[in-house]
């Protein structure tokens, strides 16, 4: 804003190498998070087999994930800019959508350890406590949750947008860091593990009880050893989804936990933004290389074999 002089923001040269993530891998990897994302969301969606209780919390984490590639990577790129061209108000709404999409992200990751919490320590009343309506509820529940802590987070800033702004040209917002830092963070997080260390110890005691009493089982018990089987895989597949989701959110959190503060634009916050977005487009990835069905029916997407009739009652598992 040249015309403003010294209550302009000023603009700084970025290093090459940024300006080549920038503007060259971001918008690659956003392509690649909608197309890998919407392949997931039409296959659960499309196929009855997949209309499960798990799956339905997968559909939910695909639909966060395709949000982020569609409008949360494109808006970050413009937030990277030394100078913010669009008006305050446009601002403060470019920060609304990612507010709403890593909670979203965090709470079907808790959702999804209760779900192999239950289906691995406790599989007799699995199908009886987890039913696909309570799953749709929950769902819900956490998108609604997502929207309304992300109003009341930003409720400042929507009240008078760029009033953090110390010149013309920047794009501030004022979020209280520790309260965010307990409830996105520390209390999900610890609540994941805590499961998923459950889940570990139950898994590996079944596979051992599995293994001894093998030659014994008889044809009843063989069906249940079969499901436990199934839950066992699942939960390790899922496993690898969380452990990834860790690795990625850890490192934006940490430094928030060690007291540092991100510079909106800065090299830090693009890498830790490049973490973030990173496991929206890993999670297909991870179901490619564990899921058969999933392979199964991206074959049948791309070959266009699921516009023939009654296709959604293909078998893919």
């Amino acid at each position: 804003f040249p015309e403003l002089l010294n209550t302009s923001c000023k603009k700084h040269k970025r290093p090459h190498s940024e300006t080549v993530i920038l503007y060259t891998l971001l918008p690659s990897f956003s392509l690649l998070t909608v197309s890998l994302n919407l392949l997931v969301i039409i296959s659960i969606s499309h196929f009855r087999q997949l209309h499960t209780s798990t799956n339905l919390l997968l559909l939910s984490l695909a639909v966060s994930d395709f949000l982020v590639g569609l409008l949360v990577m494109p808006f970050q790129i413009l937030l990277a800019e030394p100078c913010w061209l669009l008006g305050d108000l446009a601002c403060i709404l470019c920060s609304f959508l990612p507010f709403i999409t890593v909670p979203a992200s965090i709470v079907n990751m808790v959702l999804i350890s209760v779900d192999r919490y239950v289906a691995v320590c406790d599989p007799l009343h699995y199908t009886a406590k987890i039913t696909p309506k309570r799953i749709r509820i929950s769902v819900l529940l956490c998108w609604i949750y997502s929207v309304f802590y992300n109003f009341l987070f930003l409720f400042d800033n929507l009240k008078q947008p760029g009033r953090y702004n110390s010149c013309y040209g920047e794009c501030v917002i004022s979020v209280n860091g520790a309260v965010d830092l307990v409830i996105s963070f520390i209390i999900p997080i610890s609540s994941i593990i805590i499961l998923y260390m459950r889940v570990f110890v139950v898994a590996v005691s079944q596979a051992r009880s599995m293994r001894s009493h093998i030659a014994a089982v008889k044809l009843q018990r063989s069906v249940t050893v079969t499901v436990k089987k199934s839950e066992l895989k699942a939960a390790r597949t899922l496993g690898v989804v969380v452990a990834v989701f860790l690795m990625c959110y850890c490192p934006y959190y940490g430094i928030s936990l060690a007291g540092y503060d991100l510079m909106m634009g800065s090299s830090i916050n693009i890498f830790m933004f490049f973490l973030v977005i990173l496991n929206s487009c890993l999670n297909p990835l991870i179901y490619a290389f564990f899921y058969p069905w999933f392979r199964k029916t991206v074959k049948l997407i791309v070959t266009l074999q699921i516009l023939q009739p009654h296709s959604c009652q293909a078998n893919v598992l």
